[in-house]
């Protein structure tokens, strides 16, 4: 059966996506980010609130994806807290200096992350040699590897993401960045039966007063006042739509 994972910034974006029929949630923080590690807190509370399958990512920073060693030793600290807590899987992924799978690194993550789905996120994205990197993320044990295709949607990448299908001997593959209600027929009719979306809004602030000559973001031109929550309308009409595509 095809199975919609909705990306979430927050435990009440996790809520909504839960609520409309989401079959399993990566929580992040920091979607300017591109989705950064959750705190301990909203850990806590997903751990208390949610009841479907939640896989935290684990990503210290925005940016490339080779990690200092104090970073990674923190990503390893991350991954035995979420793991203490019982989650069922986490998503995470580190490259080396040349764009290859950190093979050594990612052999400590697993390690780590004993006993729980690994997903290997869009880092797969930004490496030299997809197919390489297929089979070194497939000898690791890695559960599932989400990608766009190396493209900027993963409607752009289809080819790749199809092919990546079709050569898999164990990961599974997910498409993810751009999918949405529009576009799954394409994903669904090539066989791709995991997709990946964040079905995500931005709303207004409720705060009366702005001091809209003052940012507190690195990028100047970020509304301040704008707030990113999950659509849980889109979420039930996309799952509604993979439903009827069986």
């Amino acid at each position: 059966m095809p199975l919609l994972e909705i990306c979430c910034y927050s435990l009440a974006c996790a809520v909504t996506a839960q609520e409309a029929g989401a079959d399993r949630i990566e929580l992040c923080s920091a979607v300017n980010e591109g989705g950064l590690t959750p705190s301990a807190g909203v850990l806590k509370g997903a751990r208390a609130q949610l009841t479907l399958p939640v896989h935290p990512i684990v990503r210290p920073r925005g940016g490339d994806f080779c990690y200092r060693a104090d970073e990674f030793a923190t990503m390893l600290d991350d991954i035995a807290f979420i793991r203490e807590l019982g989650f069922a899987g986490l998503v995470t992924g580190v490259l080396n200096e040349d764009g290859e799978v950190d093979m050594a690194r990612m052999r400590k993550i697993m390690r780590a992350a004993d006993g729980m789905a690994v997903t290997f996120h869009r880092a797969f994205d930004m490496c030299a040699s997809p197919l390489k990197a297929l089979e070194e993320l497939t000898d690791l044990g890695v559960a599932r590897i989400l990608t766009s295709g190396q493209q900027a949607t993963a409607e752009k990448g289809i080819s790749l993401i199809t092919e990546l299908k079709r050569q898999s001997r164990a990961p599974i593959i997910m498409a993810g960045a751009g999918v949405r209600l529009s576009n799954l027929d394409l994903f669904l009719a090539q066989g791709i039966d995991e997709l990946h979306s964040s079905a995500g809004i931005h709303i207004a602030s409720p705060m009366r007063y702005r001091n809209t000559g003052v940012s507190m973001s690195s990028d100047a031109s970020a509304d301040e006042y704008a707030r990113y929550q999950v659509d849980g309308n889109a979420v039930a009409a996309m799952k509604a739509a993979m439903l009827s595509a069986q």
